[in-house]
């Protein structure tokens, strides 16, 4: 594929169903070009073999959540002002209707049980700050007085000024009549012109003060929300689970933080009981190298876990718990795929839905069971699994020239298996090989369309990737074994699977090699390039490169090189890539984002600079407005004009021909 074929890369949110089966709804999400955003709408497709159709036109709509009687559907779309808010729409389709008009837009919601209203978390800004005050600009706002052990967070920014509220707001009928701009009048002196209504009732605050209020499940008359706290000395990952009245009567502890749990979702089953994901952080609150996440059954004793955190992987960024009758539905990422369990509360697990797929979100009811997917021919699909059977609605792979990729496995210099894949082009070669690494390091290269690897295939050259000790998806063990450790056995895993890789395949040209990787794989490319010279060229893009500097610098500093590097000034420098900067003779590309909060810019302007004083030779791209997730969800240009500086680059560098 080519770059601008990141527009046909349509992705599949989280899916809902109709409490009968009878249909489905789910959301899209892709990457326009012309508008340089994410656009995205809502569909409906009846079950079991229905044909999806749009039923939504906004330029974003997202997160569609069906009503208790399958009536309506609530979602999340952008307003006038772009801010996210819920609206309601028929199921069938039709005009929504705007529900809230909260300052700086909604973050989760749910419905209540009758489905008369909506619990939802909100940010709420200080009062002058965020355009609270109409004329009053960003410069000319007050000083912020900094108390605490952390103060902002990528693709945000400041946090302890705009904490997470939770609210409640009855939910409008989607029929009903629509407001209407009131035209000019002269009003009595003292009086204010009539301003248009946007919402049918103001929504109801339940919660205030500084904590932040995460994710909004209804139980009966109570809404289930996660608790987060700045902390003033240390950082603490553990949560707090609270149950707060509809009624403002007061809310109560369901986990505290003495159970050192970090909870990452939560949900309740159709009798009552409360299931968690979490996982234990231990007696630190800070123990989160390879987090064992975990699914928990909450019962008066405490919290009681129901799978194994050892063998089962519930970490992937976007599980979630869907309760089908006594059981739960969860996502386990292993060996690159995601599979979905079905775990009862004896702690039985059953696989669902597995094979070469990744699961994302996914949902029940009679007897039918819905799942988003990707795989290595599509980035999102809606697939159905109903009596064993599973079945494909959707075909939004279609169309998008890729290569399927080689899964490979290589005995490393230890014996230790190294698990990863390999793509090239057609024909005889040989070809020029890159050598991909992934960030995290706690996370996982995967199946699914991958764009990085399949537009640098299309231009020509062969693309090397695997995941290293320090990856998800192979066991706690591997996870763990880089703490205090790195740039050891996961660097030797990435050369000895590159090695292997091109010792299997001919057409792969061993003497012309480039290696590249971004935030933990900036970190190991930079380690590669001190410690191994054979590469034409590198990228190292948004790396952690400088541990010392992260502490105070990341929103994660305050504890993510602590707990990877150790807080032993000699240790840090015995894993920290600038500490061996000056032994790097590569020609490197170093890209990064202004707004990059996880891995600072000056991570990557200390490094350039660094590389530039001792002669190495080095360029510098760095993209305004943009933060971490530039190659993910950044703006479409900038995605495109990264690959153009990316093929550029190695163009100069590793030509093809």
């Amino acid at each position: 594929m080519r770059a601008t074929d990141i527009e046909k890369l349509v992705s599949v949110g989280r899916p809902d169903i109709a409490p009968d089966g009878s249909f489905a709804v789910f959301a899209t999400s892709r990457p326009d070009l012309a508008a340089n955003r994410a656009v995205g709408q809502l569909w409906r497709v009846d079950l079991p073999d229905g044909i999806p159709r749009r039923i939504t036109r906004g330029v974003s709509d997202a997160a569609p959540r069906l009503s208790p009687d399958g009536s309506t559907i609530a979602f999340l779309r952008g307003d006038a002002k772009g801010r996210t808010q819920i609206d309601v729409v028929a199921a069938w389709g039709g005009e929504p209707v705007q529900v809230t008009d909260t300052p700086l837009g909604v973050e989760s919601f749910d419905w209540s049980d009758d489905g008369a209203s909506l619990a939802f978390t909100a940010r709420i800004p200080e009062e002058g700050r965020y355009g609270s005050v109409e004329g009053l600009d960003a410069a000319a706002e007050a000083p912020r007085r900094i108390t605490g052990i952390r103060w902002h967070a990528n693709g945000l920014g400041y946090i302890a000024d705009r904490p997470a509220q939770l609210f409640v707001v009855p939910a409008p009928a989607p029929d009903s009549e629509p407001y209407y701009e009131p035209a000019a009048s002269v009003v009595a002196e003292g009086e204010s012109p009539a301003k248009k209504q946007v919402v049918a009732q103001e929504a109801t605050a339940l919660t205030s003060g500084p904590s932040s209020r995460f994710g909004a499940v209804f139980r009966g008359d109570e809404v289930l929300t996660v608790v987060e706290d700045i902390e003033f000395d240390r950082r603490d990952l553990s949560s707090r689970l609270v149950a707060v009245r509809v009624d403002g009567s007061g809310e109560r502890e369901l986990i505290g933080p003495a159970l050192h749990l970090s909870i990452s979702d939560v949900a309740v089953a159709d009798d009552g009981a409360i299931a968690i994901l979490a996982a234990d952080v231990g007696a630190s609150g800070v123990d989160f190298v390879a987090p064992g996440v975990a699914l928990w059954l909450l019962e008066d004793s405490g919290p009681r876990r129901l799978t194994d955190a050892e063998s089962v992987d519930l970490g992937e960024v976007g599980s979630h718990i869907t309760a089908v009758g006594e059981d739960f539905l969860v996502q386990d990422r292993t060996r690159g795929r995601v599979r979905l369990l079905r775990v009862t509360r004896s702690g039985e697990v059953a696989e669902l839905i597995a094979g070469d797929v990744e699961v994302g979100g996914h949902a029940a009811a009679a007897g039918r069971v819905i799942a988003s997917v990707a795989t290595a021919e599509s980035l999102g699909e809606l697939v159905t699994l109903e009596g064993g059977v599973l079945r494909t609605l959707t075909s939004f792979g279609d169309g998008i020239e890729s290569v399927t990729p080689r899964e490979l496995m290589i005995a490393g210099r230890d014996g230790y298996p190294v698990h990863g894949w390999v793509a090239r082009p057609d024909g005889d070669g040989p070809f020029p090989v890159l050598l991909q690494i992934h960030g995290g390091p706690y996370a996982t290269y995967g199946i699914h369309l991958f764009d990085e690897t399949q537009v640098l295939v299309d231009a020509g050259y062969a693309v090397v990737y695997c995941n290293p000790r320090g990856s998800a998806g192979y066991g706690g063990a591997h996870g763990r074994s880089i703490r205090g450790e790195m740039g050891t056995v996961d660097f030797a895993d990435v050369i000895d699977f590159l090695e292997g890789a091109v010792a299997s395949d001919e057409r792969l040209d061993g003497s012309r090699v480039g290696v590249m990787g971004g935030s933990y794989g900036g970190y190991l490319t930079a380690w590669v390039i001190a410690h191994d010279h054979r590469f034409a060229g590198a990228i190292v893009e948004r790396g952690f490169l400088d541990p010392t500097s992260f502490q105070g610098t990341s929103d994660i500093g305050s504890f993510f090189g602590d707990e990877y590097v150790g807080s032993d000034p000699e240790a840090i420098a015995r894993q920290s890539p600038m500490a061996v900067v000056d032994r790097v003779t590569t020609p490197t590309l170093v890209i990064h984002s202004e707004l990059d909060f996880r891995c600072p810019l000056e991570q990557a302007t200390r490094y350039y600079s660094a590389l530039k004083r001792q002669g190495t030779e080095a360029e510098l791209l760095v993209f305004p407005g943009e933060n971490h997730e530039l190659t993910r969800a950044g703006q479409p240009r900038h995605r495109v004009e990264r690959f153009a500086a990316v093929l550029d680059w190695w163009k100069r560098r590793l030509p093809v021909s």
